[in-house]
């Protein structure tokens, strides 16, 4: 038995991206774990990048293969794998690295306070400054300091916060219990965004207990990212931005009880919308199509989209 399944979703076109993430994962001060690679159709082989390993290293990875399902599909393939007596699965990204410490500070705090759901914080380069520390959430209302060395909290009201600002959340800072393992799966029909953002919220609403670590799990790697490496004129794009939609609008399904979180939800569906209607506005300009195809699905289903178009022309007239 192994305390921790590490699950690695595969999709990448460069020779040394997994090499270097599995690098991070043997350098580990923590080494009871097993490693499941999803490869999701990737374009290059993952066999080439683990052929350099030695046998031992070799003999703890599983390889699964299957049909290009998206990160979250490719997710849900490993969560399936994760053996019946493992105890807490990590994710990480294939090119993202880890902190020598990350499953030791992840393991020590969950067994010292019970928790089923972990996450610490990422460190990035100038395009990931978005992303904020853990550390920062101590200021939020009831939160407790529950370790010192490494920084641990208990904030109660994380999934109200992660509504309101999901940037100190990160698939491979994340590490889950059991009880998730066995109940909590990615939506994969989210595949170009947010399918991880409503899944860390389903994690949270399902757990006993929530922990968050200040001192750095990850370094943001440098292979191929779908969401931030799209421009705002491309097809991509909009596509995006109508998967963000979809995937707010399901989040809106579990805070139907909450008005605050609702109303905030509502404002970031506003966001999605504008976004969209700006891409399209930029590709005329630019002398393109848009995508009217795309826009008229999103009209059948949020025909609010069709009020944000009327209200920037409205302001653009104004102006």
């Amino acid at each position: 038995m192994a305390t921790f399944t590490i699950i690695i979703p595969f999709y990448q076109r460069e020779d040394g991206i997994l090499r270097r993430a599995l690098a991070s994962i043997f350098a580990q001060t923590f080494q009871d774990f097993d490693i499941v690679v999803i490869d999701d159709q990737s374009p290059y082989s993952p066999d080439d990048e683990l052929a350099p390993l030695s046998a031992e290293e070799r003999a703890r990875i599983n390889v699964i293969r299957q049909q290009n399902a998206g990160p979250g599909g490719a997710r849900n393939t490993g969560l399936d794998h994760v053996p019946a007596d493992t105890q807490y699965a990590a994710f990480l990204d294939s090119d993202d690295l880890w902190t020598p410490d990350h499953l030791a500070n992840a393991f020590a705090a969950m067994q010292a306070f019970g928790g089923d759901c972990y996450w610490a914080s990422i460190e990035g380069g100038e395009e990931f400054d978005y992303h904020f520390g853990i550390a920062s959430l101590e200021r939020a209302e009831g939160a407790r300091r529950l370790m010192d060395k490494p920084l641990v909290l208990d904030v109660p009201d994380i999934a109200g916060i992660m509504i309101e600002n999901w940037a100190f959340l990160h698939m491979s800072c994340m590490v889950i219990g059991r009880p998730l393992i066995e109940t909590i799966r990615f939506d994969a029909a989210l595949r170009l965004a947010a399918e991880d953002v409503l899944f860390f919220c389903d994690c949270m609403l399902a757990a006993r207990q929530v922990l968050l670590c200040g001192d750095a799990g990850a370094v943001r790697g440098e292979g191929i990212n779908i969401f931030h490496g799209v421009d705002n004129t491309s097809p991509e794009f909009l596509k995006q931005q109508f998967i963000t939609w979809m995937a707010l609008d399901r989040l809106e399904s579990r805070f139907a009880r909450r008005p605050r979180e609702i109303e905030t939800i509502k404002e970031h569906k506003n966001t999605a919308r504008k976004q969209a209607i700006w891409s399209q506005i930029k590709r005329l300009r630019n002398g393109r199509r848009p995508d009217f195809g795309l826009l008229t699905r999103w009209v059948m289903q949020d025909p609010r989209l069709l009020g944000s178009v009327m209200q920037l022309a409205a302001g653009k007239i104004a102006k």
